[in-house]
């Protein structure tokens, strides 16, 4: 029984594990802290190394859009997830498939080298020290590295800084809004993390003022009809459109919700080159003023800021949103090396010169879309490789596909530290899935269950669709894409109905739009009809 070293217990370790057991082999987790969850375990006491969360924070996924493809959430956690509600589930995983006796608590993983017989057999010496204890090497036919990428903050050199007085943190460090209150706060950094932190603030300081080089195209949780924005967007049949559609429909789709312009907020790329900002508040509390958005910082003093436009602030606290450095330290460079948060890693995943592929790196990927799913994908990947079930490409080709796909990034996206892993969710859950055999075959789907075909083309991209077939197919994915919306839907309603209402008399279909139930087969005709004149004559 091959034995796989799996370093860290947050999301990626935990469905890393099962992976492991469903094809037969015996993992053995490391995790430094005392308790499952990484980057959503919550801590009044931040460290470096380990993700962090603020207390106020809610995921920017949909439940069943982050959800792991085989586990979906139940119906009455909240549509988006508070912290607490994520770890609950990462708990209720764990403990369905009996995860927790394979991890090992409060133990440090320190270094991993090749073993000396690597080159005949792949195997791996694994470096580790549990609690107080003294050094321990072990010897592993495999290793996942599963520790994420939102560990090492990164805090560019401002001008002055050292002489400004006030508080001063990074956006890592940052746990709630009590100590800021009735003070001038500036936050750096328009990205999701300095979004939330200035929106949070705005509760209690007495003003927030939110800098930013760029802007940023900032999208709602809530799309039309209140359904999940991200259960909508991430459809294949949005993604079979010419990007310039796409791309103009989700520009209009975050201008409807507020004038980015008119709020100093827009930028100067389109919306596909650079990763969206995930907020609802931000336009109500720039409204009322709480938080007022200035440009780049220009220069600190012991109590004030300028910024590039000649504008001056006094202000009490500075809150960096900056983003982070992305570091394995128990690496030796010759296995990987990252430079500028750059990588070069087959799939952002493999080193390619590496002889065997029995080292994977978990989660390093900045997809549009939850991270869960990937990280499961990727791990159902590797056990099928180290098992031998799956063959990597020829050394040559895993360069030009890095290659090509740096290429693509450097033409699609603005330079920045933060857009070098990027991907589009529906792509690269595809790309893997091809590979194991788990991608949805929509054509033959389409003649055994048109109505799921539909729901899988039309409606979201669910990660149960990768379990419709192929290794590691579940017998409950048809049924819990065909109750995904209900279950998204239904804290929403737990209401008492008033005694007069009137009930629909339709059916949902997908995620959308009501049907009476005796014209639904019609209309999924005349829609592929439709689209089919469309690829003819448009």
């Amino acid at each position: 029984m091959k034995r796989v070293a799996i370093i860290g217990a947050g999301c990626s370790g935990l469905t890393a594990i099962k992976c492991c057991l469903d094809e037969g082999m015996e993992p053995v987790c490391f995790e430094r802290e005392a308790d499952i969850g990484g980057l959503w375990n919550y801590s009044d006491n931040p460290k470096i190394g380990k993700g962090s969360v603020y207390r106020n924070c809610v995921i920017n996924t949909s439940k069943e859009m982050m959800a792991f493809s085989d586990f979906p959430p139940p119906e009455e956690f909240p549509t988006f997830m508070p912290h607490k509600y994520v770890l609950k589930y990462f708990r209720m995983y764990a403990d369905n498939f009996g995860l927790l006796n394979y991890i090992r608590f409060q133990t440090s993983v320190t270094k991993v080298v090749p073993a000396e017989d690597y080159e005949d057999t792949g195997r791996w010496r694994v470096t580790f020290t549990a609690g107080p204890g003294e050094p321990t090497t072990d010897t592993f036919d495999g290793v996942l590295i599963c520790t994420g990428h939102h560990t090492y903050p990164h805090l560019p050199k401002f001008r002055g800084l050292e002489n400004f007085t006030g508080t001063n943190m990074h956006s890592h460090s940052y746990r709630d809004n009590k100590e800021f209150e009735g003070k001038r706060v500036l936050v750096v950094g328009i990205g999701n993390s300095g979004v939330d932190i200035a929106v949070d603030l705005s509760h209690t300081a007495s003003q927030v003022y939110l800098s930013t080089r760029r802007g940023a195209w900032v999208v709602s949780r809530k799309g039309f009809w209140g359904y999940p924005a991200d259960a909508i967007a991430n459809s294949r049949f949005l993604f079979t459109l010419p990007k310039s559609v796409l791309q103009w429909s989700v520009e209009k789709m975050c201008s409807f919700n507020f004038d980015h312009e008119a709020y100093g907020v827009k930028p100067s790329q389109r919306c596909f080159e650079t990763h969206p900002t995930i907020n609802d508040e931000l336009p109500f509390r720039i409204m009322m003023g709480a938080v007022q958005v200035r440009p780049d910082v220009h220069e600190f003093t012991d109590s004030s800021v300028s910024f590039v436009d000649g504008t001056t602030e006094q202000i009490d606290a500075v809150v960096f949103a900056t983003g982070y450095e992305y570091k394995i330290h128990f690496l030796d460079d010759s296995v990987t090396k990252i430079e500028d948060n750059r990588t070069c890693l087959y799939k952002y995943m493999f080193p390619p010169h590496l002889e065997h592929p029995t080292l994977g790196i978990v989660g390093m990927v900045q997809a549009i879309g939850a991270i869960m799913p990937i990280s499961e994908i990727q791990c159902r990947w590797y056990t099928r490789l180290i098992t031998g079930q799956c063959k990597l490409p020829s050394y040559s080709e895993m360069i030009n596909d890095i290659e090509d796909k740096r290429d693509w990034m450097n033409s699609t996206y603005v330079s920045s530290r933060r857009h070098t892993l990027q991907t589009f969710w529906i792509d690269y859950m595809d790309q893997i899935a091809e590979k194991i055999g788990a991608r949805p075959n929509l054509v033959k789907l389409f003649v055994e269950d048109p109505y799921l075909a539909a729901r899988c083309y039309f409606g979201p991209c669910l990660p149960s669709q990768y379990r419709l077939d192929g290794p590691g197919k579940w017998n409950g994915a048809k049924r819990s894409i065909q109750g995904a919306i209900s279950r998204c839907m239904k804290p929403s309603h737990k209401g008492i109905q008033p005694a007069n209402v009137v009930r629909s008399k339709t059916r949902r279909l997908s995620i959308e739009i009501q049907v009476p139930s005796f014209i639904k087969p019609y209309f999924v005709v005349f829609v592929l009809c439709f689209l089919f004149i469309c690829v003819l004559f448009v």
